[in-house]
């Protein structure tokens, strides 16, 4: 398992790159809760249950709940994956070798990041 974690470390460090580089996501945090619990799930292929890592986790006051979304160069959905992230910045399209990266940050309540 270690293996996939150094991989969504990698593509979430270069989605925090790119993020910062351009427009990053600017919260008021004075509304948002000091902690919130994430859905994780390492792997989650369309159309099936998390396969791997489903749990949860607890984003503390600088991180976020998060959604990645790896999609094929021809826009097929193929692989979903979830959980808290430091430093979480709304991206689009990161070219990631073959395919291309998603990832969605949210600390509005409890578990926000089922649904994104």
């Amino acid at each position: 398992m270690r293996g996939q974690e150094q991989i969504l470390e990698k593509i979430a460090s270069k989605c925090y790159f790119s993020a910062s580089t351009g427009d990053e996501l600017s919260v008021d945090d004075r509304h948002l809760p000091e902690i919130i619990q994430c859905r994780t799930c390492h792997i989650q292929f369309p159309r099936e249950k998390c396969s791997r890592g489903r749990g949860l986790c607890i984003a503390v006051k600088e991180e976020a709940c998060t959604t990645g979304k790896i999609f094929k160069n021809d826009g097929t959905l193929w692989l979903t994956f979830r959980g808290c992230l430091k430093n979480c910045a709304n991206v689009n399209n990161i070219k990631w070798s073959v395919y291309l990266v998603n990832f969605r940050c949210c600390r509005s309540h409890d578990l926000c990041n089922e649904d994104i």
